[in-house]
């Protein structure tokens, strides 16, 4: 008696495990890498229909009989130790074969044939037919049977195998990922010690090929070279374009965020390039941004390579698996993004330091793989560190140089008044006086409105930090407290004594506990760097979910929100957290007006209407309306008429519609007789 195994693994472990074309191919290819090939070729032949065929070919060492019999039929282990290299130095990659069994099973049969370089006269084939397996119930029922032949004279060692008759068509897009995965598997960088080039030969791999090989590395900006060495400890540098070293880093300087004695993984290599993108920088360069972006499209991302080979997905579009957009989001100044950086991780992991997961998706998560993303990371903050570092010393050597360029600039100015006929002398004088009075005027204005938004910024972080942690245990032990005190008055007391003495207190406790809840959650929400991220934005779904977010706040100061949405769903490109800002600014001014002023009737209409490409939006309260103050000075910032009050609500209002193209104005007395703020978007359509 022995275990067995039914036909139905050969679908589990083939295609429902790994069912991405491009991954199983992929795996034949990095056979071919194993057996010391120099060129594989992938050829596609009417794969755009069902039926189609998949040839892989390359001239590698080949297989004996027996190596087929005892490895390439052998699912589920590997033979290959990755501490002994192949002909080439090359470290085994060391699939266990369910991702060959992937690409095999793609058609309904697939042909290996195979000319062993230790068998100069020696040929052999198998044919392994999916069919046969369908009318029996194990695996080991159907015989294979590998065919000695004699190869041709001039056959050299090497290895081919067909996949025929495709069960699915491979279209242009799974085309296009075949080629990408294909160029990255050695690695788009300039240099490949192993010699290894795979090929595809479709138009799409050509175009896309000379697009990866113009190689954009000398353009960057910024180049991070980050080391580990074999004790663990890490050490950095940061390079300019022309290879100048910019800055330097010890274990001590990069790891000072974990304080870190030494990173637990092997020996490896991380290489960052990060391009400025801004069009001034290329007006003298030799290559275009377009040209360069479309390059970073195709190539860009972090990519780890182990043992000489590429590792999926890391790098693969959408795959941001150092963060590095989340860490632009909550840092923006001298932060790389993924659209414009390239980098990679290398590392010779004889050890087996870490583990690809069967399914070939990437590596275990384990505290190897952690120490390497941390190791990495932290390399990207100590960059970081150092540029903004360099930024500030900018701007404070602008700013002491600014009085003495501006007093310079002053007397050349005066110089060349004495210069001018004594008629026109006194004129230009008191011109210049008031050019000089305007300047002065509004430079004192700017710094009035920068210390403004400081201020507020530190409001901000104060009303952050505060919703965070009363978000958590004290808003949760005054409600749980306030909820005892009700069920033990409601126990102890007579229902007519606590209705008069205790109904209303503690009624009052949990309505000012839910609106403390509304705010904190409010405060989190606007803060959500998901919500910062440009894209297409639903305005009817961020006004329903800002006014969702305010209802219990709004319920507890009796005010009533009607909403007049026209049909349809209209978008605009932005981001969600400029559409909520404005909404919430001027949701904030009437809770402010309805409060000062005693506002019995508390209503507030939110309408929007399409017309010719824009959508017209009204905010309308019946509170006071804007009294005693001129509508044309209500967006100036730090104007307000509010106790404690910032001015900055329609300032921010102003500034966000005018930077999403739009336009805004406000009536003193509008439909419901209160303030009513007019907003004239442009959008893409709904």
């Amino acid at each position: 008696m022995k275990l067995r195994f039914a036909t139905d693994v050969l679908r589990r472990l083939g295609e429902e495990l790994n069912p991405s074309m491009d991954r199983g191919i992929l795996e034949l290819v990095k056979n071919s890498y194993d057996a010391d090939a120099i060129h594989c070729t992938v050829e596609l032949e009417r794969t755009d229909q069902a039926g189609g065929t998949v040839v892989i070919t390359d001239d590698g060492d080949g297989m004996t009989a027996q190596d087929i019999e005892t490895g390439w039929l052998v699912l589920g282990r590997s033979t290959k130790d990755a501490r002994q290299r192949t002909r080439l130095h090359r470290i085994p990659a060391g699939s266990k074969g369910l991702g060959r069994l992937a690409a095999l099973r793609m058609g309904s049969q697939a042909w290996l044939t195979t000319r062993p370089r230790s068998e100069r006269n020696t040929e052999y084939d198998l044919l392994i037919d999916w069919k046969q397996y369908e009318g029996v119930e194990l695996v080991d029922d159907v015989e294979l049977t590998v065919e000695e032949g004699r190869r041709k004279r001039d056959a050299k060692p090497g290895t081919e195998i067909r996949i025929e008759g495709l069960r699915a068509r491979i279209g242009r897009h799974d085309a296009k990922r075949l080629a990408r995965e294909l160029l990255l598997l050695a690695g788009p960088f300039g240099e490949d010690p192993t010699g290894f080039r795979p090929v595809l030969k479709a138009r799409d791999f050509r175009d896309l090929e000379k697009l990866v090989q113009r190689g954009y590395f000398d353009e960057a900006d910024y180049h991070l070279v980050a080391r580990i060495d074999a004790e663990g400890r890490g050490k950095a540098e940061v390079l300019d374009g022309r290879g100048g070293i910019l800055f330097s880093g010890t274990h001590r300087d990069i790891a000072t965020t974990n304080e870190r004695a030494k990173y637990e993984c092997p020996a490896l290599a991380f290489e960052f390039w990060t391009f400025l993108l801004e069009s001034a920088r290329f007006r003298a360069r030799s290559v275009s941004k377009g040209a360069l972006r479309e390059w970073l499209g195709a190539v860009g991302g972090v990519h780890i390579y182990q043992n000489g080979l590429r590792v999926t997905p890391y790098g693969d579009p959408g795959n941001d698996w150092l963060d590095l957009n989340l860490s632009r989001v909550r840092s923006p100044e001298e932060r790389p993004s993924t659209n414009n950086s390239i980098g990679r991780v290398v590392f010779n992991d004889t050890d087996a330091w870490l583990v690809q997961k069967t399914d070939r998706s990437g590596f275990i998560e384990s505290a190897t793989f952690l120490e390497i993303r941390a190791f990495a990371q932290d390399a990207l903050d100590w960059m970081a560190r150092k540029r903004l570092d360099e930024a500030e010393k900018r701007r404070e050597q602008q700013k002491n140089e600014l009085p003495a360029a501006t007093e310079a600039s002053k007397k050349q100015l005066d110089a060349a008044v004495e210069k001018l006929p004594p008629a026109d002398r006194e004129s230009v004088k008191k011109a210049v006086g008031f050019a000089w009075q305007a300047v002065t005027k509004q430079f004192k204005q700017h710094e009035s409105e920068i210390q403004l938004y400081r201020t507020l910024s530190t409001a901000g972080i104060t009303a952050a930090t505060f919703a965070h942690e009363s978000a958590g245990s004290p808003i949760k032990v005054i409600s749980r407290s306030i909820s005892a005190v009700e069920r033990r008055g409601k126990r102890l007391l007579h229902s007519a004594v606590y209705e008069k003495e205790l109904s209303e207190p503690v009624e009052g406790v949990k309505g000012a506990t839910r609106s403390l809840e509304v705010l904190s959650q409010a405060t989190l929400d606007l803060l959500n760097h998901e919500k910062r991220r440009p894209g297409r934005v639903d305005i009817h779904e961020v006004f329903r979910h800002v006014l969702t977010t305010f209802q219990p706040f709004l319920e507890a100061r009796q005010i009533k929100v009607e909403t007049r949405f026209c049909q349809g769903s209209p978008y605009l490109r932005g981001c969600e957290a400029a559409i909520e800002s404005v909404l919430t600014n001027l949701l904030n001014n009437s809770i402010a007006a309805f409060e000062e002023a005693g506002t019995a009737d508390r209503r507030i209409l939110v309408a929007t209407e399409k017309a010719d490409g824009h959508l017209s939006i009204r905010v309308a309260d019946t509170g006071p309306g804007i009294v005693g103050k001129d509508t044309r000075e209500i967006w100036l910032p730090g104007i307000t008429t509010r106790k404690n009050g910032t001015g900055l609500g329609l300032t921010i209002v102003r500034d966000t519609v005018t930077e999403l193209a739009g336009q805004v104005s406000a009536l003193e007395h509008g439909e419901t007789g209160g303030a009513e703020i007019l907003i004239r978007l442009p959008i893409l359509g709904g």
